[in-house]
């Protein structure tokens, strides 16, 4: 398609994004008289060290919002609704758009002083904040500029504990480096009182609270700096009681309660290892919510309630070693744990439609599920998955279908399973470990495929460094192939002149025995993922030891299969800048290495790197680019001949929310596939650190999603900008000579790119 065929295409939408541009431009009939429109808000500071963007959260009216921050599409709509309530199209634009924001003047001063305040906060105690005003016709802009002046500093900062034993208890804690001066903040100082605040909840005080802080200032030194005196009070029962020592609790007992009549499903050794609370240790805020924590996690598990009742002192209590002293505070608090059940076992079907580069089919999923097996909260999940597809544009086979079935079955505990690992590590680890055994049968027009797999793995979680971890002590896998139809023989694995090494490797029995590790780290703005796995080594050291047999291809074979031999490495990152609550810009950028070795020349095909689909160069279809600047040339091989050694991603994503549930995106995605050693079948596809730049594909296109909350709808399109795979320069520069036949792709995905 030329260019001016899209242009025609794209036509309409451009025309109604001008439409909407052009009322809201309209949208000052919508303000009365006198009044003005609030089209933007400035913050501006005299000193280059304050972030704007942070104090945007203090001002109390800001401007309509805009689509990718450019377009007031929702003021547009609801300009172009009328007054008559009764016709839908009306009442539809008003629920879509957004009324026009009216400048306020009182808004305006509460921001001054909201801005002023948190400034203060920030340790600028002599802080001002004006407002000017610039206005164009009915339009008004709101410049607040902030004038923070210098720092206050705190000189000396020191500590007035009147509690004895809490002096006690904190001294190991307490600030060494306390009288370098640092600059003057309430956020500082009340992450100190939360700080201390926590420190004593884990020691015993279950009645402390941070109100028992508070701090005095000393500015008499000079202009702007001053000493902090942090006061820990005693402790008051209530109104008109006199203070005394902080009352200190020690765990008297634990009772386990049943949440219905049927009693507990789990075994009494899983509820006492899964509770972080201990019978004669000092009450821990954070041991409760480990417990918590813990208990969640069980399957087996509906919901947990734990309460705690204070009983009368009573002397028998034996205490452990961990109790420096006791004291006259001392008191004694029985744990209450709740445990409700959850349902044992669910059953569930899941039909699904399949649609695998043009060829439709349908499949199904029967899963089941017991939470429970051996009392103890494990899972075994069953599933059974049913697949067929019609196949086209195959000659020269018998059959022309596709069927799939596949038997699946997992074993989590909730726990750490491994030797010379102690009880307390168990405990106090919140991870999982995981037996699984699978069977897969595939038969093709061109083979049939049998894949056996069997792992043991470890998940733990780090809630506190945001931390995720995942570790394949032993995945093994076995692929056999019981039958290769001859038309494919002769075409692709016999001919001398036409037979493809790739696909001749993936196409022979094969024994994969892997071990791998990954890192998952995930804040509110960034997202690092990190997996090394390593194959055959083991049983490299072990051939070289017992001479195992070669075949005829001279590899290593364990019961007469050659065993695959490898090493991957994969990073991805992604970054998230928010401009506001409606719009934010994605970036995203991912590396991968993959190098056979030893017993292999090729990775298998489960391994390799392909480029291009709804998570990668949106502007080709999966499996579609690369590697390098190879081209595909048969299309009943290229799922084998367009996957690589090595893959590179950058993509950026702005992403704005448009009406309702509904998000649109607006992306530029790069990357492309390559291989480390030079194979006949894939010329052009080596990766070479001259020329890699040039081999990077590049695609652009929009994208409209709509957030179900549990769930994204994703439809993406994309277009070609860089083809690497050319053969004339209108097709290399389709950014310049687009054809939207020959670049456009469209994606339809569930869940965000990255």
């Amino acid at each position: 398609m030329s260019f001016t065929r899209l242009y025609k295409f794209l036509s309409p939408l451009l025309l109604s994004l001008v439409l909407f541009v052009v009322m809201a431009c309209s949208s000052d009939k919508l303000i009365p008289d006198g009044k003005y429109l609030l089209d933007k808000v400035e913050l501006r500071s005299d000193k280059k060290d304050i972030n704007t963007s942070l104090l945007m959260q203090y001002v109390h009216q800001k401007g309509n919002s805009r689509w990718f921050s450019l377009f007031k599409i929702p003021l547009g709509a609801y300009a172009m609704s009328g007054k008559d309530s009764t016709r839908w199209i009306n009442r539809t634009l008003k629920k879509m758009g957004e009324e026009p924001v009216v400048y306020d003047t009182l808004q305006a001063h509460l921001s001054c002083e909201d801005l002023r305040v948190a400034l203060q906060n920030m340790g600028y105690m002599n802080a001002s904040v004006d407002l000017d005003k610039k206005i164009r016709g009915k339009k008004l802009t709101a410049i607040y500029n902030i004038h923070p002046g210098e720092p206050y500093m705190i000189d000396k900062f020191s500590y007035d504990i009147e509690d004895s034993i809490v002096a006690k208890v904190l001294a190991p804690h307490l600030l060494s480096d306390h009288n370098q001066p640092k600059q003057f903040t309430v956020s500082s100082l009340d992450e100190e009182r939360k700080r201390l605040t926590h420190i004593l909840n884990d020691s015993g005080y279950y009645r402390f609270n941070k109100d028992f802080i508070y701090y005095t200032a000393d500015s008499t030194l000079g202009r702007q700096h001053v000493n902090v005196t942090l006061h820990l009070s005693k402790y008051v029962e209530g109104s008109g009681s006199k203070p005394t020592l902080h009352p200190r609790y020690i765990i008297k007992d634990v009772n386990f309660i049943p949440g219905d009549s049927t009693g507990f499903h789990l075994r009494k050794s899983v509820l006492e290892e899964n509770t972080l609370i201990e019978k004669g240790k000092y009450f821990s805020a954070t041991d409760l919510q480990r417990t918590y924590n813990s208990f969640s996690r069980l399957g087996a598990v509906h919901y947990t309630n734990i309460n705690f009742h204070e009983v009368p002192h009573y002397d028998s209590l034996v205490i452990g070693k961990s109790f420096a002293y006791t004291t006259s505070a001392t008191r004694y608090l029985n744990a209450d744990i709740q445990i409700s059940n959850n349902k044992p076992n669910t059953i569930s079907f899941q039909p699904e439609g399949t649609n695998t580069a043009g060829d439709l089919g349908a499949a199904a999923i029967l899963s089941y599920q017991n939470r429970n097996l051996f009392r103890g909260s494990e899972i075994l999940s069953l599933d059974f998955r049913a697949a067929f597809e019609a196949i086209r544009g195959l000659e020269g086979y018998k059959n022309s279908n596709y069927e799939e079935y596949d038997v699946q079955a997992r074993l989590q505990f909730p726990r750490f399973l491994a030797p010379f690992v102690t009880r307390n590590f168990r405990r106090r680890s919140s991870a999982t470990s995981e037996v699984s055994v699978g069977w897969n049968l595939q038969n093709r027009p061109e083979f049939h495929r049998r894949v056996f797999s069997s792992a043991w793995r470890y998940h733990w979680i780090n809630s506190v460094h945001h931390l995720t971890y995942d570790f394949d002590l032993l995945d093994v896998s076995y692929v056999y192939m019981p039958w290769i139809s001859e038309t494919f023989k002769q075409d692709y694995l016999d001919n001398a002149t036409t037979r493809n090494a790739i696909l001749r490797y993936n196409y022979q029995d094969l024994f994969i025995l892997r071990t791998g590790f990954g890192l998952h780290y995930s804040s509110a703005s960034h997202v690092y993922r990190l997996n090394v796995e390593f194959a055959g080594n083991l049983l490299n050291g072990l051939g070289s030891i017992f001479d195992f047999k070669r075949n005829s291809q001279g590899k290593r074979t364990l019961f007469n299969i050659a065993y695959a031999q490898y090493a991957k490495f994969d990073f991805d990152y992604t970054q998230i800048l928010r401009f506001d609550e409606r719009n934010s810009l994605a970036l995203h950028g991912g590396l991968g290495v993959a190098f056979p070795y030893g017993n292999s020349t090729v990775l298998p095909f489960e391994k390799r790197y392909f480029s291009g689909g709804a998570n990668s160069v949106r502007g080709w279809g999966v499996r579609e680019l690369g590697p390098g600047r190879f081209r595909g040339v048969d299309g009943r091989i290229d799922f084998i001949n367009q996957t690589g050694d090595m893959k590179l991603d950058l993509n950026a994503e702005y992403r704005s929310h448009l009406f309702w549930k509904f998000d649109g995106a607006a992306f530029i995605d790069a990357g492309n596939i390559w291989t480390l050693r030079n194979y006949n079948d894939q010329p052009g596809g080596q990766f070479r650190f001259k020329d890699f730049y040039k081999q990077i594909a590049f695609a652009y296109g929009l994208g409209i999603r709509l957030n179900l909350d549990y769930f994204v709808l994703r439809l993406d399109g994309g277009m070609k900008a860089i083809n690497p795979a050319y053969t004339n320069s209108h097709e290399h520069y389709a950014l310049l000579h687009p054809s939207f036949k020959r670049d456009f792709t469209l994606h339809f995905a569930v869940g965000l790119p990255f």
